[in-house]
């Protein structure tokens, strides 16, 4: 066997601090997703496609049982947990404000063949971690909400799982935040619509339990969406 989980178990049985299981989802699809198309903080809703998409996941969130959910306030996010929590037996669900989309301030709306000749944007895309957004945050600011969000939610709920449902650049800079990880390379951990990633936290260590998980694997293969001035993204 290999030592690895040797350990784990050491940091579970004698970790120190809060502890707890801090799953993640992303909303479901909507068309602005579709069309590649910068949503932010816009009251888009789930459409009947996306609405599907969150109800496939039903049968695991069933399995992971989440005890709570917490939910980015914006409609798309906030249906998601509805779904979610009726399907799961109607667990509590909580709104979050730390855990909402980046705001993208004049960028909301536009799609990307037009954002790609912004030089706000190619500047931004090259220095995310010191440039703010049209909308006021570097994506270190929106790293620091959603943790602390995390920290807040698994310590006032100890050792219980908590379903966290809310955007993709969030809970990627959360993600790179457990696992130790540069935040610079956030863009390198794929987060679909509707997919599911799971921590256990134990004080200042956390085991990843899985990243991106799909009902529908196959999915991961495909663009999110086409650009006409580039190759699939």
């Amino acid at each position: 066997m290999a030592l690895g989980p040797f350990y784990v178990a050491d940091k579970i049985r004698h970790g120190v601090g809060m502890r707890g299981v801090a799953l993640f989802m992303r909303h479901g699809e909507t068309a602005w997703n579709r069309e590649g198309r910068v949503m932010g903080r816009v009251p888009i809703d789930l459409d009947e496609d996306g609405r599907a998409q969150v109800a496939a996941s039903i049968p695991f969130a069933r399995l992971i049982a989440p005890d709570l959910i917490v939910t980015s306030p914006l409609p798309r996010a906030r249906q998601s947990a509805e779904i979610i929590a009726s399907g799961v037996g109607g667990v509590q669900i909580v709104e979050e404000e730390q855990i909402a989309e980046v705001q993208y301030g004049r960028w909301e709306g536009m799609v990307y063949d037009d954002l790609i000749d912004d030089p706000d944007y190619r500047h931004y895309r090259k220095h995310s971690l010191d440039t703010p957004t049209p909308g006021g945050e570097t994506i270190a600011q929106v790293q620091s909400r959603g943790v602390e969000a995390v920290n807040r939610a698994v310590a006032a709920h100890e050792g219980r799982r908590i379903l966290f449902v809310s955007h993709g650049d969030i809970i990627r800079t959360i993600l790179c935040h457990y696992m130790g990880m540069e935040l610079a390379n956030f863009r390198r951990i794929r987060v679909d619509n509707a997919t599911f990633s799971a921590i256990q936290i134990i004080g200042d260590f956390a085991e990843i339990k899985f990243l991106n998980l799909l009902p529908d694997p196959g999915r991961a293969f495909v663009a999110p969406f086409v650009s006409k001035k580039s190759k699939p993204v």
